[in-house]
């Protein structure tokens, strides 16, 4: 019997364009086991994909745009959270 189920991957860009550079991401499987590692962060060097169109291209849909960040005079340069952050499916087949 084959299933389908949710994969989701969280790339954070450089800028609001969905072509610019990937700089952080994670990735949740849906379709692993329970005894599998289900979250992968992006600790290693190279990002799955450089941007959010590349992810797209390869099949990858885009679920969520980030809001633009608010920028208030003179704290333009606080820091937080990464504020170009997309979120992504896809839907892959797992046999039971």
């Amino acid at each position: 019997m084959s299933t389908t189920r949710q994969q989701i991957l969280v790339l954070q860009l450089s800028d609001p364009d969905l072509d610019s550079r990937t700089v952080a991401w994670s990735f949740y499987d849906g379709a692993k086991s329970a005894d599998e590692l289900q979250m992968q962060t992006g600790d290693s060097n190279e990002p799955p994909y450089a941007s959010v169109l590349a992810a797209m291209r390869d099949g990858w849909k885009v679920i969520q745009f980030p809001q633009l960040p608010y920028l208030v005079r003179e704290h333009e340069h606080d820091v937080g959270h990464l504020p170009y952050e997309y979120v992504l499916e896809r839907m892959v087949g797992i046999n039971e």
